[in-house]
């Protein structure tokens, strides 16, 4: 024992180290990153009932995947997590479940026709946008409403969670309440309603479902900025999130996602929008009323 203690001391000079063969983590130790990519496994909040942006069949089996543009931006960043797409926990949100689902650590991310504002951006974490799209009226194909100056009187789905009837209110629409945008839909086409309204690109989904029942009317109005949810206060998380998407853009893989969605049928899909920067408090840019 004394000769191998000699053998590794008795040249008097330090051993050369050894290289280390493992990769170095692909996130900072500590970060949220690092943790889903450690698991392997990321929970992302998903709408699984508006057509090309997140939808999923009723009756579907168990274990099936949504489709629309919203999931391919969902994977495009769970890639980016190292997550494999067996990793990817899809769970289904709905509009006024969105804030609950992060605050209370159901989900590591929302990505959900989630419009940014600053009321949603004391709550949680925004980043993006990666779509912008505006409001718009969908009403019944034989309806005389042409826009905005014919809403006064005529009832108007209210969802709660988005602020979409707050300008049409304002324009003598009466509400009537229901659980989601799918069900406005079909109450429109029942003849229960006189209008939907909502972002321009989740009406066109349903429209597309239901080309000979349903048309929409008017110029779109107001600005609605698609954002990635996460929770308050994450830094790290929104730096990750808009290099990612800035990557999807320079890529490709934006555009593929919305042209095998919600650009089916169009010749070119809309210039990406650039992100907002991160600040401490991870608050996007002020944005007009969030429709949804």
């Amino acid at each position: 024992m004394a000769a191998l203690a000699l053998a590794g001391c008795g040249t008097g000079t330090t051993p050369e180290a050894v290289p280390s063969t493992s990769e170095a983590p692909p996130f900072p130790e500590g970060t949220t990153m690092a943790q889903i990519a450690t698991s392997g496994t990321v929970r992302i909040g998903v709408k699984t009932d508006i057509p090309d942006i997140g939808y999923l069949p009723p009756g579907s089996p168990g274990g099936a995947e949504p489709t629309g543009f919203d999931i391919e931006i969902a994977k495009i960043i769970a890639e980016d997590l190292q997550v494999a797409p067996e990793g990817i926990q899809w769970v289904p949100v709905g509009t006024a479940d969105r804030e609950y689902v992060l605050t209370s650590a159901k989900v590591d991310l929302v990505i959900a026709t989630y419009s940014m504002t600053e009321e949603r951006a004391a709550v949680v974490g925004q980043a993006g946008p990666y779509y912008i799209t505006g409001q718009q009226l969908m009403v019944q194909d034989d309806s005389d409403i042409t826009g905005l100056d014919d809403v006064e009187g005529r009832t108007l789905c209210s969802v709660a969670g988005s602020e979409s009837d707050e300008v049409l209110v304002e324009h003598g629409a009466i509400t009537k309440a229901y659980t989601s945008y799918a069900a406005c839909v079909e109450a429109l086409v029942d003849g229960e309603l006189d209008i939907v309204s909502t972002d321009g690109a989740i009406l066109a989904g349903f429209v597309e479902q239901h080309p000979d029942d349903v048309q929409i009317v008017g110029s779109p109005f107001g600005n609605q900025r698609y954002g990635i949810g996460f929770r308050h206060g994450d830094v790290q998380m929104c730096h990750f999130l808009r290099e990612s998407l800035l990557k999807a853009y320079e890529d490709g893989s934006w555009k593929a996602a919305f042209e095998s969605t919600l650009g089916k049928g169009v010749v070119e899909a809309p210039r990406a929008p650039r992100p907002d920067s991160c600040t401490p408090q991870t608050s996007g840019s002020p944005s007009s009323p969030a429709a949804d």
